[in-house]
């Protein structure tokens, strides 16, 4: 006694697309169909993306109908879940620039390997093309840029309290002090934060010539973490750093 010929197992759909030819044709689609009868059965998240006209006349089915709505549903979570993976990738890759920068600030072993380690790590790493890291002394320090504190109040006070970083844009002054005068005209937007930790050290600010790059609602989480670091970092390398409460 012979057994009946059994129709071949449903293929796995990759592994159907891997295999054919570049041009499948309907023939070919209608013949693996057929041979497959269960297919659709245990590929059921296909039905959404088919087209199956059932219409009567000029009307268009209630079916007919859910099924469209269905697959622009569809298309639209699709584009959303890539537009979330981009911005999680992203996120991958700031965190990462992030951590190696903290990093070098932690292994730095004195005032000016700090300063160097900021300013190229945002200028190179993070390709932020305006960045200023302002230490507040009465005392002259011979590493990076200094003011006193009364001059930084003066000139940036409002930006220094509340203890959150500011975003947007700035006043003329206030990008004049921070930035200088002939790239205070390249900049667009900023981000700002104090340095502190048991008290004022200084300020860390970026720039962009893109006036909506840095807005008002600009995630600025990463670069709190840098300046929560360096408020910390920053009185260990010298005493002459004013420390205002």
């Amino acid at each position: 006694m012979t057994d009946k010929p059994q129709a071949p197992a449903p293929q796995p759909l990759d592994t159907v697309e891997d295999s054919a030819a570049p041009a499948l044709g309907a023939e070919a689609v209608a013949a693996f169909l057929r041979a497959n009868p269960e297919f659709f059965v245990e590929h059921e998240e296909l039905l959404i993306s088919l087209r199956l006209p059932h219409q009567r006349g000029d009307t268009v089915s209630l079916v007919e109908r859910q099924m469209k709505v269905l697959r622009e549903r569809n298309i639209e979570m699709r584009h959303r879940l890539s537009q979330l993976m981009d911005v999680a990738r992203d996120n991958d890759r700031l965190f990462e620039k992030t951590r190696r920068l903290i990093l070098d600030i932690l292994d730095a072993g004195s005032l000016e390997e700090v300063v160097i380690a900021v300013e190229d790590s945002l200028r190179q790493e993070f390709q932020v093309p305006f960045v200023s890291l302002i230490l507040f002394s009465d005392i002259a320090t011979p590493v990076g840029r200094w003011v006193s504190s009364s001059e930084a109040h003066q000139a940036i006070g409002a930006l220094l309290t509340g203890g959150k970083t500011v975003s947007g844009s700035l006043r003329d002054h206030e990008l004049e002090f921070l930035f200088g005068e002939e790239q205070r005209k390249q900049v667009g937007s900023t981000a700002v934060v104090a340095l502190t930790h048991q008290g004022l050290h200084g300020v860390l600010a970026i720039g962009s010539r893109d006036p909506q790059h840095y807005k008002s609602s600009v995630g600025t989480l990463f670069l709190s973490y840098i300046a929560e670091v360096l408020g910390r970092t920053l009185p260990r390398f010298t005493s002459s750093l004013r420390s205002v409460r």
